[in-house]
C-alpha cells in the first residue's frame, strides 16, 4: 500500500480554495511524505493542468482529493438567509453543482495517480472499482464509525479519520442539522473507536500542528498524520494574505455554516458571530452565493468578512518551507515517541 511506501508518516491535507498548489504538494512529496493536491472548486480541465504541473515538479508519490457531490437544497431553505446577507453585502446567486465529479473521475481513470482521496461522502463500489482498475488506491475521509464501515464496505483502501479539531469543512457524509446538534468526536476518541472495529490503515487528521501531536496520533493507531493548518504559512502555499496573517495568532476557532452552508472550523470573526446562528444547511449553494463577498473582503484586507479556515492549534503553525516542515514534523514525532518510551517504560 502507498502508506507503506512513503518514507515519512506525513500526509499533506489538500486544502481546496487557494492554499493547495502543485508546488506545495511537490515539496511534501519530495521530502518523503505524501502530498495531496486539491481538486475541489476546480473544473476537470483545471485539475488536469495542475496534475501535469505537479508531475513536472516531482517524481514522488502524490494523490488528488475529490469532493463527493451531495443533494441540492431547496431555495426556501436559504432564501431568508441570503436576504439577510444581501442587506449588508453584495450577494451572488445560489446554485447547486456536483463539483464536476463525473468528469474528474473520468480524468483520474484516464490519467491515473497513486491515490485518490474523497471528502464529503463515499464513492459507490463501482466508482471505487474503476479507480482500482487503473491501479489507484482510494482513501475516504470519515467522521464516525458508521461512515468508516460504509467506506470499507464500498472498497476503500484506507480511511482518513477527521476529528472535531480539524480546520475547514466537516467531512460528514450526510450534512444536516443532526450534525450540528451532535457533539463531534475528537480525533483521539475517533481513532480508538474505529481502530476497535476495523483493521485498516488509518490516517489521522485534526489539530495536528506539531511533531508531538503527530506522535500522539501514531501511538493511538494511525499509520500517518494528515496535516493542513501547519502548512498554511509555507511559502509554497497559495494562502491569501488575510488568511496567512491570521494563522499563528491567538484568536479562537469555531464551527460555522455562515460562509458556505456546510459546517466548517475557522478563526472566529464578525461575520461568523453575526450570521452563524441563522446559516442554513445548503452547500454548495451558500458557498457560491458568498464567493463574491469573500473575494472582495480579501482584496480589501478585511479579516472580518472572509472564511479563515484553521484547526484548533493554528497558533502553533510555523512559517517554514513545506519540505523543511515535513521533515521537522517527522523528526519531532520520532523524538517524542522515543522520549516517552524511555521515560515511561524504562528498561528493567
Amino acid at each position: 500500500m502507498i502508506i507503506d511506501e512513503i518514507r515519512l508518516p506525513i500526509v499533506l491535507a489538500p486544502m481546496a480554495g487557494g492554499p493547495s498548489t502543485p508546488e506545495l504538494t511537490a515539496a511534501v512529496s519530495d521530502a518523503g511524505g505524501l502530498g495531496l493536491l486539491a481538486a475541489g472548486y476546480l473544473s476537470a480541465e483545471q485539475v488536469s493542468a495542475r496534475i501535469s504541473a505537479l508531475r513536472g515538479l516531482t517524481s514522488g508519490l502524490f494523490g488528488v482529493n475529490l469532493f463527493a457531490p451531495g443533494p441540492p437544497a431547496a431555495p426556501v431553505v436559504y432564501a431568508e438567509y441570503l436576504a439577510a446577507l444581501g442587506a449588508r453585502f453584495e450577494v451572488g446567486a445560489a446554485r447547486h453543482d456536483t463539483d464536476d465529479w463525473a468528469a474528474k473521475l473520468d480524468l483520474l481513470v484516464a490519467s491515473p495517480v497513486p491515490v485518490v482521496t474523497v471528502t464529503f461522502g463515499c464513492p459507490s463500489a463501482a466508482e471505487i472499482a474503476r479507480l482500482h482498475g487503473v491501479g489507484t488506491e482510494v482513501w475516504v475521509t470519515v467522521t464516525s464509525v458508521g461512515e468508516a464501515e460504509q467506506a470499507i464496505d464500498a472498497g476503500a483502501d484506507a480511511l482518513i479519520v477527521q476529528g472535531a479539531e480539524a480546520g475547514g469543512h466537516r467531512a460528514v457524509f450526510r450534512d444536516d442539522r443532526a450534525d450540528d446538534a451532535a457533539d463531534p468526536l475528537s480525533l483521539l476518541a475517533l481513532l480508538q473507536l474505529i481502530g476497535a472495529v476495523l483493521d485498516v490503515p488509518l490516517v489521522a487528521t485534526g489539530g495536528l500542528t506539531t511533531g508531538s501531536g503527530v506522535a500522539g496520533a501514531l501511538a493511538a493507531g494511525a499509520a500517518a498524520a494528515q496535516i493542513g493548518t501547519a502548512y498554511l504559512r509555507s511559502p509554497e502555499a497559495g494562502t491569501n494574505p488575510v488568511h496567512r496573517a491570521a494563522i499563528g495568532g491567538a484568536a479562537p476557532t469555531a464551527l460555522t455554516r455562515a460562509f458556505t452552508g456546510r459546517r466548517a472550523r475557522g478563526i472566529r470573526n464578525a461575520f461568523m458571530d453575526e450570521f452563524g446562528a441563522a446559516a442554513p444547511v445548503a452547500y454548495p449553494e451558500i458557498h457560491h452565493a458568498t464567493a463574491g463577498l469573500r473575494t472582495a473582503a480579501r482584496a480589501e484586507g478585511n479579516p472580518d468578512a472572509v472564511n479563515l479556515w484553521a484547526g484548533q492549534t493554528h497558533s502553533l503553525a510555523p512559517e517554514l518551507p513545506a519540505g523543511d516542515l515535513t521533515r521537522q514534523l517527522a523528526a519531532d514525532a520520532k523524538t517524542a515517541l522515543t522520549r516517552t518510551l524511555t521515560r515511561r517504560f524504562p528498561a528493567s
